[in-house]
């Protein structure tokens, strides 16, 4: 068994839209980044790469790299989901946190667990998305960006978990 731990953050910004985990949240800013800049599919990736000892999200994906403007971050998992299979690992089960003072989010979390789960190729029941807020301390308790954090375990691709 391994285990990995992500964790993304972006500022929010005008004239971008608010995806996290895939899911189209309804809010006046979006989150700033070279993708899509989903900072929870963003964790869960990176927790992906450090339990299989992959790296990081930069080093696959730089922003540098025209290839990945305003890409769904969602197909960065997926490869990255590719990955941790070819080193001999699956997905066991993940663990994620949003860390917003806004929107509310607990109405959406079904279904970023829902898409996570797709693409990491699991059971939904083995995908838990939740959300905090800091209680109005930091950036994010001022409204200025977001952050996630993210805990996948890793099990052998075969025999039991």
């Amino acid at each position: 068994m391994r285990i990995g731990h992500g964790f993304d953050a972006h500022a929010l910004v005008e004239g971008r839209p608010l995806i996290l985990g895939g899911v189209h949240v309804p809010y006046e800013r979006g989150l700033a980044g070279h993708s899509d800049a989903d900072v929870l599919t963003h964790a869960v990736t990176s927790a992906c790469l450090g339990a299989a000892a992959l790296g990081d999200l930069g080093r696959h994906f730089p922003a540098s790299d025209a290839r990945y403007k305003d890409c769904d971050s969602r197909v960065l998992l997926r490869t990255v989901v590719e990955m941790v299979k070819a080193k001999g690992w699956r997905i066991v089960n993940v663990d994620a946190t949003i860390v917003a003072e806004a929107p509310r989010l607990s109405p959406h979390t079904a279904r970023m667990a829902e898409n996570l789960a797709s693409d990491l190729a699991v059971p939904v029941g083995d995908v838990n998305v939740k959300a905090t807020t800091t209680e109005k301390m930091g950036y994010t308790g001022r409204k200025e960006g977001m952050s996630a954090h993210a805990v996948v375990l890793l099990g052998p691709l075969s025999g039991p978990a």
